[in-house]
């Protein structure tokens, strides 16, 4: 089987590149704008905005994993989410279409849903705040249109939370990095459920959708159970690394100002600062999802959530 990765060289790509070699009945081809610093020999430089250099790349390919994605909160222009998120997604079907490949696999987010939702499950309506969100659900519509002309493709679209894992240096990275360090302030009272992911359960169920889920038009969030909630994660954290970790609580309603205020001093810096009125939101909301569509599916996690958060703090902080 011939898989073709577009945007394989970030984070998810990398750790799933080296799970899926370990498939010797796998052919592996990794197409990204960007260099892979681990898997150079199986690489090309393009762009999912290269329309021509897809049709090129996609020849005798079988399935196709769209990981590519603007996906930070502070890109600007706002145009470039929708330009790589959903005319990335067209140049994508298009280049299949050109050679003959019906299969994708599909990485969008339970960004689709917002923020405060009670538990989405895959059947609740879209509603997404930012324009990360709304170009992934753009995206998603995409294929949505495209399945109802194309009846004898596998579309598999998988939804995760926020997604964590050793050498990963995003949002969890740097909120645990500041819990380790006692540098870690809680805004609001940190009962707030956060669904995560351990990167190496949904590089596992990617590869579980490869070999079993061939058929239809199929959507699954993905998140580990069960949710912590943030203050779960300042106790797990203290506990794993053996440390007593104090923590200062401010009232959510200061925590926005300060994110308004930072928010002032990025656009007069023309800087971009880690601390914004979005991510103090995002840090206090509820962001529950429902995953049980993809844990009654015959997938098993090869980890729970504390040994997956137990393997990344002991790499990264007990060294």
């Amino acid at each position: 089987m011939n898989i073709a990765l577009i945007g394989g060289s970030g984070f998810v790509g990398t750790k799933l590149i080296s799970l899926l070699q370990q498939s010797s009945e796998l052919n592996l081809i990794n197409i990204d704008k960007n260099p892979s610093a681990s898997h150079a020999s199986l690489s090309v430089i393009a762009d999912v905005m290269d329309l021509s250099a897809l049709k090129e790349h996609l020849r005798e390919v079988d399935v196709v994993i769209l990981l590519a994605a603007e996906h930070r909160d502070d890109v600007t222009p706002a145009s470039r989410y929708y330009d790589v998120n959903v005319q990335g997604m067209r140049n994508t079907l298009e280049a299949m279409e050109e050679n003959n490949v019906k299969r994708i696999i599909f990485t969008s987010s339970v960004a689709v849903y917002g923020l405060d939702k009670n538990n989405p499950d895959e059947t609740f309506p879209a509603d997404p705040f930012n324009h990360y969100g709304k170009s992934k659900w753009e995206a998603e519509q995409v294929l949505q249109r495209w399945y109802q002309n194309h009846r004898d493709w596998n579309i598999n679209i998988v939804r995760p939370t926020v997604i964590f894992g050793e050498g990963n240096r995003g949002n969890v990275f740097n909120l645990l990095n500041q819990i380790a360090n006692g540098r870690f302030m809680m805004i609001g009272d940190g009962n707030n459920q956060k669904s995560m992911t351990y990167i190496g359960n949904i590089i596992a169920f990617i590869r579980y959708m490869i070999f079993d889920q061939r058929r239809g038009y199929n959507v699954f969030n993905y998140v580990d159970k069960p949710d912590f909630t943030t203050n779960d994660l300042v106790y797990h954290t203290g506990n794993i690394l053996g440390k007593s970790i104090p923590t200062t609580r401010i009232p959510y309603w200061l925590g926005m100002m300060g994110g308004y205020c930072f928010d002032i001093l990025a656009f007069i810096t023309r800087k971009k600062l880690n601390i914004s009125a979005v991510r103090v939101k995002k840090f206090c909301a509820v962001t529950k999802y429902d995953s049980k569509k993809a844990m009654t599916s015959g997938f098993v996690p090869p980890f729970t959530l504390e040994e997956g958060l137990g393997i990344m703090l002991r790499e990264e902080f007990k060294k």
